[in-house]
């Protein structure tokens, strides 16, 4: 069974909802997603966003994060999936962002490849529990691109369970 597959599977058995909260990826994680036949029932909403102003203004994402972390950081893949969560027409219980370089950045940052994330869960008690990494992919623009948002969709169940070991219970939001 291919990753995509595996998630959409993961997430209808036990009826939850994911979002994406994408940079470097720019809306690819959904896309994989809903590639998949009845994915509908597990993809609540994607945010893409490159420019740092729309990850202030639309995910919450912090200028002074931004400045002090960088664009390229998992401080701000953090405050991208926690924002999405907490955004008001946003219905899902997993938020999964990533933001990093396709190709070459700039003199002193990140090297090539490199991609953030983050997974971010609301807990039954209406908690959020984040998780984040830093991955570095070879290839093309289209080969890391490809890579990360796959890579993204592959660590959603590994940090479901995370959540449940430190003995939270992920909340299923009510559906409206």
């Amino acid at each position: 069974m291919n990753v995509p597959m595996q998630v959409v599977s993961f997430l209808s058995s036990r009826g939850l909802k994911l979002a994406t909260a994408e940079s470097c990826t720019a809306g690819q994680i959904a896309s994989y997603l809903a590639s998949v036949p009845g994915s509908g029932a597990c993809l609540d909403v994607g945010f893409v966003s490159y420019s740092p102003s729309g990850k202030v203004g639309f995910l919450g994402v912090k200028q002074s994060t931004m400045e002090r972390c960088g664009l390229t950081s998992e401080s701000v893949a953090r405050e991208m999936a926690e924002g999405a969560l907490q955004q008001e027409g946003c219905r899902a219980d997993i938020v999964v962002s990533n933001t990093g370089l396709a190709d070459d950045g700039t003199e002193g940052g990140p090297p090539p490849g490199t991609q953030c994330y983050a997974w971010a869960f609301c807990t039954r008690e209406g908690n959020i529990v984040t998780f984040s990494e830093t991955r570095r992919f070879a290839g093309n623009r289209n080969d890391v691109r490809s890579a990360a948002a796959l890579y993204a969709l592959s660590r959603i169940e590994h940090y479901f369970n995370e959540v449940a070991n430190v003995g939270r219970q992920i909340y299923t939001r009510p559906r409206t």
